[in-house]
């Protein structure tokens, strides 16, 4: 299958490939920008062939060895979602921030490249060279993916990933988060938390509805498990206990060093753990 690369009207790269579909925002001269989109491209090529060579080892749940995988980016996978094996996880949970990570390393050491973000779906892998920032907008549901609020990132922050996880997303979840945001020190760290804080935030109510993820998509890594389909009006109480639970598991993370904050939203809800660890500022969001 054949990659595309493109140059958008505004500069940005597209690149496209089976289900990755990457857009790289850059900032610096314009010969570093070329360059870059080179690298990042050069990065691309092939890659989605080397990952389905992988899939077996990436769909199986981490257990007590770590999986020997050769791709750059499966090993990012893997180590990314390592330090969470005691509870069911696979690679797979990572992989959108592996790839953003994996083009982001290819472009970093572009010379006279100020910044970079690296967006797979959401999953946001960044480039920030000294005295750079950058602003990211943050979602409250994954069905209207529009920015609600924004987070500005400094080069001095300990922060180089973004991701969102949610049940309307285009990953199963086995909870009804709308979205989970997760700041972390890279974009695969901050794909599987993500996964796994939308998996907690969750409850039981008869509005959600369930299905074994083999049933809607034969090959899942998640296998028979129940992921949520869709989710009706929800008591308040129902909606302040998921959002408890997943709460808990955020801040576990955070005080394990594994996160370094999270926004995590159900409807007009939503719950931010971390945020006074940081200098980086969150705002425009309700609390």
């Amino acid at each position: 299958m054949a990659h595309s690369a493109v140059i958008l009207p505004d500069g940005r790269l597209h690149l496209q490939e089976g289900p990755i579909d990457i857009v790289i925002g850059l900032a610096g001269t314009r010969a570093a920008q070329a360059e870059a989109r080179a690298r990042a491209t050069t990065a691309f090529t092939g890659l989605l062939a080397a990952l389905a060579a992988e899939l077996p080892l990436l769909r199986t749940p981490l257990a007590v060895d770590p999986p020997a995988l050769l791709h750059p980016v499966a090993r990012r996978m893997a180590a990314a979602c390592w330090p969470h094996r005691r509870g069911f996880i696979t690679p797979m949970a990572a992989v959108a921030g592996a790839v953003a990570d994996h083009l982001c390393a290819a472009l970093a050491e572009t010379p006279g490249l100020t910044s970079a973000y690296i967006n797979n779906g959401g999953d946001i892998a960044l480039h920030l060279a000294p005295g750079a920032t950058l602003h990211i907008g943050l979602v409250r549901s994954l069905r209207q993916a529009a920015s609600e609020g924004m987070v500005r990132i400094a080069s001095a922050d300990p922060i180089r990933g973004i991701a969102t996880s949610g049940w309307p997303g285009r990953s199963f979840s086995l909870g009804i988060a709308d979205a989970v945001t997760v700041l972390a020190a890279s974009a695969a760290k901050a794909d599987a938390a993500a996964t796994l804080i939308g998996n907690a935030t969750n409850a039981q109510h008869p509005a959600i509805q369930r299905a074994p993820a083999n049933s809607l998509e034969p090959d899942s890594d998640l296998g028979a498990q129940l992921v949520t389909t869709a989710v009706g009006p929800l008591p308040e109480a129902t909606v302040a206990a998921a959002l408890e639970a997943g709460t808990a598991l955020a801040e576990h993370l955070l005080n394990q060093g594994h996160i370094h904050a999270a926004l995590i939203a159900i409807g007009p809800a939503s719950r931010v753990v971390g945020q006074a660890r940081l200098s980086t500022s969150v705002y425009g969001s309700a609390p």
